[in-house]
């Protein structure tokens, strides 16, 4: 029997117990390293095997250098074989932790693909991939040359932020440079791109070898910017099966994937539909299961739990062997997601026989609906978004560095 690999896995945000759980579960030994804070979270501590913590700095950010010298002195005595980042955060941390100690996976070339904004808008355009017009905000003659050649509005965003905070909309030349100078010497970690209205999507996928193994594509029907920015209710909802949009977004998924050097892993991709064109535009990518519970959302639609199969996965790929994914339903689902103006929220009321699962997170109330038709999946989250609007409904100020990530 083949020895026990060891998981160095990364979440500096709790997330990741069912990827832990079934690592631990495919015999392997696992750690995890997280932040301090969340020592009092509900970890599956019975399937770790250890657990790491690590301070944040009071700016939020962690010191690598300190990352890298606490795990040295960990490896003097135990081994590890695979690290993988179960948050967007911990994506450089992990590709910069592989670099160091020569751990196979993504290093911080590819790492960057699916983390900073301006990498992944260069690679694709190289690969003929259609994103927004967009400039690096590095050379003040670039942004005059932009300026003059883009339709406003515009958007100013971080280039590694997992969510829709900090982005600036943006309407003429004289507001864009407003903005710039504000940012000062951070301006360097901001592009600038077109805003283009459109319909947005959600593209989950798993892969392995090189190859999208599984796929499913939803829409937004409030995105994370509206909902960010505008205190709203969050729903999204399965695209119709063999559509002409579903067989678009895949294709372009594909491309993506196949551009930015994905070999194996869990990915969460963002695409626009253009209202003007029509075009498929693709937004950005993450290297990790999609948050804000829209792998439960997935799951009720294929029957396919990706923290799980991802752990699978990462086993099959360390050990070197095949990996078979199980069999995949097609059905609906939707979500709808708010933030409560109650602790706990009474819910009895809610008892329609498609309620799939129902949030349990304080000051929170949000459902996934499933069924075998779309049209009553839509019914149900209009109808739940207004009864929620009326009667649970709170919005919150935008952090300025939050982890209401999508």
């Amino acid at each position: 029997m083949s020895q026990p690999l060891s998981f160095l896995c990364i979440s500096t945000f709790f997330k990741g117990n069912e990827f832990l759980r079934s690592c631990k579960q495919a015999g392997n030994t696992v750690y995890l390293l997280t932040n301090k804070k969340l020592e009092d979270k509900p970890w599956v501590r019975e399937f770790i095997d250890e657990i790491f913590y690590v301070e944040e700095k009071p700016d939020g950010t962690f010191d690598i250098n300190q990352i890298v010298a606490g795990l040295a002195y960990m490896m003097r005595a135990k081994k590890v074989d695979r690290i993988v980042a179960l948050d967007d955060f911990d994506v450089e941390k992990a590709a910069h932790l592989r670099e160091h100690f020569r751990i196979p996976g993504m290093g911080q070339t590819t790492g960057r693909h699916f983390r900073d904004k301006l990498a992944m808008r260069m690679k694709a355009q190289e690969a003929g991939i259609k994103v927004p017009m967009f400039s690096s905000l590095f050379n003040d003659q670039d942004i005059v040359e932009y300026a003059q050649k883009v339709r406003f509005p515009v958007v100013v965003k971080p280039r590694s932020e997992a969510s829709a905070t900090g982005i600036k909309k943006v309407h003429n030349t004289e507001q864009l440079w407003e903005v710039i100078h504000q940012l000062g010497d951070r301006r360097h970690e901001y592009l600038v791109e077109q805003f283009r209205p459109g319909d947005v999507f959600h593209v989950d996928s798993l892969s392995v070898e090189g190859k999208i193994i599984f796929t499913r594509c939803n829409q937004y029907l409030s995105t994370p910017m509206e909902v960010a920015h505008g205190g709203g209710i969050f729903r999204s909802v399965t695209v119709p099966f063999g559509s002409k949009d579903d067989k678009a977004l895949q294709k372009a998924n594909a491309q993506v994937m196949k551009a930015f050097g994905m070999n194996y892993s869990a990915s969460h991709s963002e695409f626009i539909k253009d209202h003007e064109t029509g075009e498929i535009i693709f937004l950005e990518t993450a290297s990790r299961v999609g948050g804000a519970n829209l792998a439960e959302m997935v799951e009720a639609s294929s029957g396919i739990n990706l923290w799980r199969e991802w752990a699978k996965i990462e086993t099959a790929m360390a050990k070197g062997e095949s990996y078979v994914l199980p069999s995949v339903e097609n059905n609906y689902s939707g979500i709808v997601i708010s933030l409560c103006r109650h602790e706990h929220p009474d819910t009895q009321s809610f008892t329609d026989s498609e309620i799939y699962w129902q949030i349990d997170k304080e000051y929170h109330i949000g459902f996934i609906v499933k069924a075998d038709n779309r049209e009553r999946i839509i019914e149900l989250l209009d109808h739940y978004a207004q009864r929620i609007y009326q009667d649970f409904h709170a919005s919150a100020p935008v952090p300025q560095n939050p982890h209401l990530e999508h």
